[in-house]
């Protein structure tokens, strides 16, 4: 492939370190965004001396409100042109709405929602302007019903994938396209960070290498929605979620977000 520069955020995490791998074995520069400087040197220094592309970081909590604009800044300060926006970044989070603090929320909405939105904002007027890029919104199967438990973050996702869609439509002859990733339960940190390992909803996560990969070529095809990283009985199961009487369906992932060891 031609030299295309990929920003990917949350990239020392699991799905993002996929994203990064692939990229770079297409020859793909990248910019990689996260919280911790140290993981994101290693993982520069790995990648450039395992592929020999140009890698740039960029150390940034999202929780911060001006998240967006400190990346778009670091970016115009090093001439860097975005060819592909992978918004992989995300926080989860488990407990009752009441039970969880303001800030725990607060924080959810600015990682799943402001950051990515405001980096759209951002990059698709270049893109457009250029007649030509790629977005990738990490999203999640959690967009598709209300999840009590996780009540934020599923509505969250619901916020990403709503937007995503209706910004595909909007980008359809511009040579831009949007494409929303919506994965099942993956073995990576996500898990661990929102207290989720022992949940019955993560007894069977899969690995996040295929779903990167699939998502990753759908982004490069601008399919609109990308559904991977499910179990067989799973794959059915995710078109009928939002036809599912909502009760039922709330019953059921409240119980899948129940712990095994109870």
């Amino acid at each position: 492939m031609s030299n295309k520069t990929a920003l990917i955020t949350g990239a020392t995490g699991g799905l993002g370190k996929e994203f990064v791998r692939i990229h770079a074995e297409k020859g793909g520069d990248l910019v990689l965004v996260g919280r911790n400087p140290q993981k994101l040197e290693q993982l520069q220094h790995d990648v450039q001396n395992k592929y020999h592309v140009k890698v740039t970081t960029i150390a940034v909590d999202f929780t911060e409100f001006n998240a967006a604009e400190q990346i778009f800044g670091e970016l115009q300060k090093a001439n860097i042109r975005v060819d592909y926006l992978i918004n992989n970044a995300g926080l989860g989070g488990q407990g009752t709405f009441l039970e969880r603090t303001m800030e725990q929320d607060i924080n959810m909405a600015k990682v799943n929602m402001i950051v990515p939105t405001k980096l759209m904002k951002l990059i698709l007027p270049q893109m457009v302007k250029r007649g030509s890029g790629r977005v990738l919104n990490v999203s999640s199967l959690a967009a598709l019903v209300p999840g009590p438990l996780q009540a934020e973050y599923y509505a969250t996702k619901a916020y990403l994938t709503s937007l995503s869609d209706a910004l595909w439509y909007e980008l359809k002859d511009t040579g831009v396209t949007l494409t929303t990733l919506m994965p099942g339960a993956m073995e990576t940190g996500f898990a661990k960070a929102g207290d989720l390992t022992n949940t019955k909803m993560f007894a069977n996560a899969v690995s996040p290498k295929k779903v990167a990969e699939e998502g990753y070529q759908a982004m490069l095809n601008g399919k609109m929605n990308v559904y991977t990283g499910l179990r067989g009985w799973q794959q059915p199961f995710a078109s009928m979620m939002p036809m599912m009487p909502k009760k039922a369906m709330m019953r059921f992932v409240a119980d899948q977000q129940s712990n095994n060891k109870k």
